[in-house]
Formats: structure tokens, C-alpha cells, sequence
């Protein structure tokens, strides 16, 4: 079979020619942007924009990767570009404003667009989904270029090319879907499904700075010095796993994102390449690897006793509000998709929310959006 190719692209800083130079060779390596991009093709940049943060948290993409992205676009003639995202508590507009993106795009004359309206679109090919609630923009462009973040994330341990697809599900009906896929396996292959109906032609990860411990909203911004590269979304997130001192394949996204034939994450069938040339999975970790990265490393077990744990609700992770941090903001409530609420104000909006363990299912979206990093799970 052919091998998956992923780009490492050191970059210690933000430097914005320096990005953009990497990203131009980054480009250059995997053919060229004529080999996946038609000149008349409608393109759609959708970048990490979970929601309104301070650039230095390492919450989005930053606006330098996006910025130095939409120049080489500009620059190789492409003309019908466009920006968008469905933001977990905001619309894309209100997130990237005063973060910097929002004077790149301008600089390039590239529209950012608020998502207006949500169609259902069949997919009976699906393993998991069948159907998905689409924004209509997404469905009139024919390109779309994936500006991922390197993140940790509670429920999937990572999120990065395959995950920042989810900003392709209109509006409310993003937290509707971790109803119906509850599980971090459901909810994976749902994510394969979703990037398989997608397509997007290009993955690109901003790791420059990435985000460890309590991701994807309130964990600890770390420098890992690298950009990704790649078209093969499962090989791109692999590679980010081996930098880290994770296992791909206990990442359910990499797991059932090779068995269902979205890429590969087995490192026989990735080759990798830097600017230098062509490069060791051993040597790339040795070089680009931080192996005391914060993330959930813990082993998968399926025995009769965490299937008993997870029946009696017992021993499973959960969402746990910092009292001392919580400014009864009531994010987390709204950001429940949980019918009857999994954490509501039980106490009075004087007092911190409460769970109700019995309802939640371990979305994790609480703790997603709070904006004080007052939610972490145990």
C-alpha cells in the first residue's frame, strides 16, 4: 500500500515569516497546493475556534498559521476563499475578534463567516451516523482546508485534525451529538464518518504552542515547537501521539479512524519528512518529542470489572467544578446537552453548580466551555 506522508515543520516561535516559510515548504513537500486545490474551487479555512480566548492560552489556532496560510493561497492565485467555524458559545466572528485573525483576513480580503442556517444531509454509508446537520456554507464550498490545534481532550484524550471536523455540525446540533454517541467510541466514529463525508483536501496542525493537561479549553499552554502536515487526518494525529509519549491506537479517533478506512496510524505506513528530508519515527520523537506531555496515558481495560464500574456508575470520569474558580456564570448549565440538565444551579445561583452524576454522560462539554478553567475531570 502507499504510505501516509506527514510533514514536521520545526518552528520554535510565531514569528510570522518564519511560519509562513515553513508552511510554504510544508506545502511544497506533500506536491504543491495545485495537486489538491483546483484555481476555481470555492475554499472553506475552517481553524480551531472553540470559543473566545486570550491567543496565549493556546485555545485556537493561532492567527499567525492562519494568517501565513491565506498568504500562500493568495499568493499561488486562489481567489474564492472564506473563514468559518461553528464555535462551541459564539459565532466566529465574535471569537476571533481582537485575537489578531481577524486583521489577517482582513489583510488577504478573505470573509469570515457566521454559520446561518443548519441542512440534514443523508450519509447511509455511514458506520455511526447516518445523517449530519450541515451549515449551508460548508455544502456550497468545494474545498475545505482544516487548520487544526494540537490539544488535549477529555473525552478522545486528543483532539486535532480528526476532531476539528466537528466544527462542521450546525450550531446546537453540536451538543445534540453528544447524546446520541454518548461514548468516546461512538463519538469517534461518528468524527470518522463526519471527515469522510467532509473530505477536507489538507490538514494542518498548529503546534507551536499546544495545549496539555485540561484540554481543549482550560489546560496549560506548552511549547512543542512543530507544525503538522498532512492529507491522511488519522496519520496526522498518530504522529502527534508519538510526541507525546501516546499510544495512537488508544486514541479511539486513530483506532477506528484506520478501521473504517479514514487513514492509518501504524507506523509502517507513515513516511515522514522535514524540510531536511525524510526522517525516523524514532529520530522525530528523539528531536521534536516532549515525553513528560500532560495527557491521559491510562490503558484501556474491558473486563467484566469496568463493565460492572461503568453499570454501577462507579469509577468513571467525571466533571468536577473548583469551587474557589467558579464564578456561577451558568456556561456549564448551558452548555449541557443533557435533557433535565447534568449540572444546574440545585443550590441558588449564589452557589456553585451541582452534578447529578446519574444524568451525565461524560461529555464533557461543562468543562469544555467554561471560560475560568473552573472544571476539571477526575
Amino acid at each position: 500500500m502507499n504510505k501516509s506522508r506527514v510533514i514536521i515543520l520545526p518552528c520554535d516561535d510565531y514569528r510570522e515569516d518564519f511560519v509562513y516559510e515553513g508552511l510554504k515548504a510544508g506545502v511544497a513537500l506533500l506536491g504543491g497546493l495545485g495537486k489538491m486545490i483546483g484555481k476555481g474551487e470555492r475554499i472553506l479555512l475552517k481553524p480551531n475556534l472553540l470559543k473566545k480566548s486570550e491567543v496565549e492560552r493556546a485555545v485556537i489556532t493561532h492567527p499567525v498559521v492562519v494568517g501565513a496560510f491565506a498568504r500562500i493561497l493568495r499568493e499561488e492565485g486562489y481567489g474564492n476563499i472564506i473563514l468559518a467555524d461553528s464555535c462551541g458559545t459564539s459565532t466566529t466572528s465574535r471569537v476571533i475578534k481582537g485575537t489578531g485573525m481577524d486583521d489577517y483576513l482582513q489583510k488577504y480580503d478573505i470573509p469570515v463567516v457566521d454559520f446561518s442556517q443548519g441542512v440534514r444531509v443523508e450519509y447511509p454509508q455511514g458506520v455511526q451516523a447516518k445523517d449530519f446537520v450541515i451549515p449551508k456554507e460548508l455544502l456550497e464550498s468545494d474545498c475545505v482546508i482544516s487548520l487544526c490545534k494540537m490539544k488535549t481532550h477529555a473525552l478522545e484524550r486528543i483532539t486535532g485534525a480528526v476532531k476539528n471536523s466537528y466544527g462542521f455540525i450546525y450550531g446546537l446540533h453540536k451538543a445534540k451529538g453528544h447524546t446520541v454517541y454518548p461514548s468516546a467510541d461512538s463519538f469517534a466514529r461518528m468524527l470518522v464518518d463526519l471527515n469522510q463525508y467532509v473530505k477536507p483536501r489538507l490538514y494542518v496542525m498548529d503546534g507551536i504552542v499546544a495545549m496539555e493537561g485540561n484540554g481543549p479549553g482550560s489546560g496549560d499552554p506548552v511549547p512543542m515547537r512543530v507544525m503538522l502536515l498532512s492529507t491522511d487526518p488519522v496519520a496526522l494525529d498518530s504522529v502527534y501521539c508519538r510526541l507525546v509519549n501516546l499510544k495512537p491506537e488508544l486514541v479511539p479517533t486513530n483506532y477506528h479512524g484506520e478501521r473504517m478506512g479514514l487513514g492509518v496510524w501504524q507506523e509502517e505506513n507513515i513516511e515522514l519528512f522535514t524540510p531536511s528530508g525524510e526522517i525516523t519515527m524514532q529520530d522525530a520523537v528523539q528531536q521534536f518529542g516532549k515525553p513528560d506531555f500532560n495527557v491521559d496515558r491510562s490503558p484501556m481495560r474491558s473486563n467484566i470489572w469496568t463493565r460492572a464500574a461503568k453499570a454501577l456508575n462507579i469509577f468513571q470520569k467525571k466533571p468536577r467544578i473548583i469551587k474557589d474558580k467558579c464564578i456561577r456564570c451558568g456556561i456549564c448549565v448551558k452548555s449541557c446537552p443533557v435533557p433535565g440538565k447534568a449540572v444546574d444551579f440545585k443550590n441558588g445561583k449564589g452557589n456553585p453548580p451541582v452534578y447529578d452524576y446519574k444524568k451525565c454522560i461524560r461529555c464533557f462539554c461543562c468543562q469544555e466551555m467554561c471560560p475560568e478553567r473552573a472544571i476539571d475531570v477526575r
